[in-house]
């Protein structure tokens, strides 16, 4: 019988480890450039960046209603990115000073010249500086003024 004790001693204490050590293991965070839309209406997002073959613009991420969504997926690889939102319902938009262009209908854009001439749209992005952070997360609220979104960095792990 005290076999059979210690070996139940031991399936338990086993469980116990193997229990915890998965409850208490860190989780690997995700790297990535993510927009949270903290109002109650769908938001249309575009994204500039500085890739290797120069300036690209796309969109449109529909984001909608107190949700995110994942723009960038992976560790950032350029240090400034660039965002113009529009609220599809109000009107409202959130942008900056950093002219480039955009289209109506979904679109991947190469260049941020000439946006008339070829036959797209200008619009005002906000420029976000990530330094060396490889993930970044923007939050678009109704509180603030629509020109400064709250902007929440994630250090890297």
């Amino acid at each position: 019988m005290s076999i059979k004790l210690r070996w139940g001693s031991f399936l338990a204490a086993f469980l116990f480890i193997f229990i915890a050590g998965s409850v208490f293991t860190p989780t690997k965070a995700h790297a990535d450039f993510r927009v949270c839309n903290s109002t109650q209406n769908l938001v249309g997002v575009a994204l500039g960046y500085r890739a290797k073959t120069g300036w690209i613009t796309e969109g449109w991420w529909h984001v909608n209603a107190s949700s995110c969504t994942t723009l960038v997926v992976g560790p950032l690889t350029s240090r400034y990115y660039y965002l113009y939102a529009e609220d599809a319902q109000s009107g409202g938009r959130w942008d900056g000073k950093i002219n480039m262009c955009v289209a109506e209908n979904q679109f991947k854009i190469t260049g941020i010249n000439d946006c008339f001439a070829r036959g797209f749209q200008r619009s005002g992005f906000q420029e976000y500086d990530t330094g060396e952070q490889t993930s970044w997360m923007v939050q678009l609220t109704e509180e603030n003024p629509p020109s400064s979104p709250i902007v929440t960095d994630t250090p890297p792990q």
